[in-house]
């Protein structure tokens, strides 16, 4: 059978593959369309398994929210360039709504089910994307959240979802943004586990200008330190971002409570790709 150029540029399409791989994937399958995406999906998940020992530390966090359901996902690709691709824009916030309406358990419950646009298990989803893309993607984590909901998320490198008594849009927009710019770690003192509190007690009691201070004094400046480290950890406490004068309780003025926030930072604990651009070149350059 001939293989036309419109076959090949409507496997392209499809796919995403580059030219010879469509050509020689509709000469394989006799210029059967399915068999030769078919074809094309097999040889990218082989070019995935691949990739699975790279680095990946870009990529983005993104946040969904769907009757009261919101969800938060962190994927992961190699480079910044593909982050900021639309493409890979459009798969990481589809996946977040898909997790908002699935909720599964954990992430291999997510990687099990079936996307429903093009029916294939999540698993396989990323793999056809990492063989369009052509880096190794990895969805990192996801946590979900019930109620009523805010989020915000800057630049897809930080994102916020919280979670609250009440739902009022502009005060709970204000209180994401807030979290995300200042990184609370707990919404109130009470939440603070008490060894971060003896731990912190124990390194300023050691410091050294207290050594000569009096067992008393020394005891209440140590005291007077710890509440302020503690008040910078706790939501409430903190100066709100867009008006340093009042705390974020102030802000809430008993309108409601927050009962929880998330707050991600993409790829932190993760450790980066180091390339060296000039070497990178020149041996595109060689081949």
């Amino acid at each position: 059978m001939t293989i036309t150029a419109a076959m090949v540029k409507d496997l392209r399409e499809k796919t995403g593959a580059g030219f010879m791989d469509s050509k020689k994937a509709l000469e394989q399958c006799g210029g059967d369309m399915e068999k030769a995406m078919e074809f094309l999906r097999q040889k990218g998940i082989a070019s995935a398994e691949k990739k699975q020992n790279r680095i990946a530390a870009e990529g983005l966090v993104a946040t969904c929210i769907e009757n009261g359901v919101g969800a938060i996902v962190e994927i992961n690709c190699e480079t910044d360039f593909v982050a900021k691709n639309e493409d890979f824009k459009a798969f990481v916030s589809n996946i977040a709504k898909h997790i908002a309406q699935t909720k599964p358990a954990d992430m291999d419950a997510l990687n099990a089910s079936v996307c429903p646009v093009c029916n294939l298990k999540i698993e396989d989803v990323v793999k056809d994307k990492i063989a369009t893309i052509g880096e190794k993607i990895s969805i990192r984590r996801f946590e979900i959240l019930e109620g009523n909901l805010a989020t915000y998320v800057h630049n897809g490198k930080i994102g916020v979802l919280l979670n609250a008594t009440k739902q009022d849009e502009t005060l709970l927009k204000d209180v994401a943004l807030h979290i995300a710019s200042s990184a609370p770690e707990y919404v109130s003192r009470k939440q603070i586990p008490q060894e971060i509190i003896d731990e912190e007690t124990r390194i300023e009691m050691g410091k050294e200008d207290l050594a000569k201070k009096p067992e008393n004094i020394r005891a209440k400046i140590v005291e007077g330190r710890v509440n302020k480290l503690m008040a910078q950890k706790c939501l409430l406490e903190q100066p709100f971002v867009k008006n340093p004068d009042q705390t974020v309780q102030d802000l809430l003025n008993g309108k409601l409570e927050i009962i929880s926030f998330i707050r991600w930072t993409l790829g932190e604990g993760l450790e980066k790709r180091q390339d060296n651009f000039a070497e990178e070149v020149m041996s595109q350059m060689v081949k």
